[in-house]
């Protein structure tokens, strides 16, 4: 992944500054690479989250080995230019974020472990980066698909962020908003660190636990 200094890439554009974007989505694989599941359409029975949290081919494989995710797509999400171009989002003048949508069964993982992965996972505390990924596609997100997900956001977020004061943490500058449009990357980005073992992996977490068990169910 790039690494940015730029200032200006950390800065959100307005909608209209962002780029143009255009109508055609991006192709999407029929299979994942790694799951043998559906990238794309219905999955009766399941339920979807939506996590920024830095570089999403390290946050993909996150949740791809989280036993009942049974599908995870890399795209772009929270912006304004429709069906992106990972190039465009780069350039800092979309709004998107890298994100990974999780496909999973509630009745093997709940919602509330899908946010103790995240929150752990990476460092909620460093706004417009992760590590030495800067820009604003770098931002941590929650992304919620329903009422109940977005209490159970809440709650975790106000317990995390009450570990990470202990511990001597920032605050936490993670965005938890309604679930925006997906757009999905191109072919090349989903299962990146499948076909690439060797590949780049900013993602790092802060060391400190999230509790468990706060909020309501989703």
């Amino acid at each position: 992944m790039f690494s940015f200094t730029d200032p200006a890439k950390t800065t959100m554009p307005t909608p209209a500054d962002a780029l143009p974007g255009r109508s055609e989505p991006m192709p999407v694989p029929a299979r994942h690479a790694v799951l043998d599941a559906p990238l794309d359409g219905a999955f009766p029975g399941m339920a979807t989250a939506m996590f920024g949290m830095g570089c999403f081919w390290g946050a993909e494989r996150k949740f791809w080995k989280i036993p009942g995710v049974v599908s995870t797509a890399v795209g772009y999400a929270a912006g304004y230019t429709p069906n992106p171009t990972y190039k465009e989002v780069c350039s800092g003048r979309t709004g998107h974020n890298e994100v990974v949508r999780v496909v999973y069964d509630p009745a093997r993982v709940s919602y509330e472990q899908l946010l103790k992965d995240f929150w752990e996972s990476h460092d909620p505390t460093q706004g417009m980066r992760q590590g030495h990924d800067v820009g604003t596609q770098y931002r941590s997100g929650v992304y919620c698909f329903n009422d109940a997900q977005r209490a159970t956001a809440e709650g975790s977020k106000v317990a995390y962020e009450q570990a990470l004061r202990k511990a001597g943490r920032n605050a936490i500058t993670t965005e938890l908003l309604a679930a925006p449009t997906f757009y999905f990357a191109e072919e090349y980005h989903q299962q990146y660190l499948e076909k690439n073992p060797d590949g780049y992996c900013g993602i790092g977490g802060t060391g400190v636990s999230c509790p468990i068990g706060v909020g309501v169910s989703a």
